[in-house]
């Protein structure tokens, strides 16, 4: 599903190269699929801030919380073909409430040219810290809109 999803979307922008272990990486607080008649339809992840992470940085200097305070939602990709039933909606709400039972705030980041997920984050009450800058690779930088979920 992740390989369609890029088809369709782009997203990831760059392809893992161990895709199993780019949606389930050790350092996670938890991820979530979602099914539809017997197939996996929806995948989000929750994981602490990273060093590379830009939006706990920037919620931090807005509310004077600690980085170590959030907690990171990605992963979120939901297949072209079950659009429209609220699955990206839900998983967000999952995320949100596991990130809240740990005392966590969650925050996001997303590529600027992807409208369809910054229009669900704000539909969803999140609310847009910042679009900056944020270096991939000593040749490539990408803006990024940085979220926090609603307080």
């Amino acid at each position: 599903m992740l390989a369609e999803v890029r088809s369709g979307d782009g997203y990831p922008v760059d392809w893992p190269e161990r895709p199993a272990d780019w949606l389930a990486s050790p350092s996670q607080l938890a991820a979530w699929v979602v099914e539809l008649d017997g197939r996996i339809v929806g995948h989000l992840a929750l994981s602490p801030a990273g060093e590379d992470d830009v939006a706990p940085g920037l919620w931090s200097g807005r509310t004077g919380g600690a980085v170590d305070g959030v907690a990171v939602v990605s992963r979120l990709f939901v297949s072209p073909t079950a659009r429209g039933h609220g699955i990206g909606a839900l998983l967000m709400a999952r995320a949100t409430r596991e990130a809240r039972e740990r005392g966590l705030h969650p925050v996001l980041d997303v590529v600027c040219s992807d409208i369809a997920a910054a229009a669900l984050y704000e539909r969803l009450g999140w609310t847009l810290l910042a679009a900056v800058d944020q270096r991939w690779s000593r040749d490539r930088t990408v803006t990024v809109r940085c979220y926090a979920a609603p307080a």
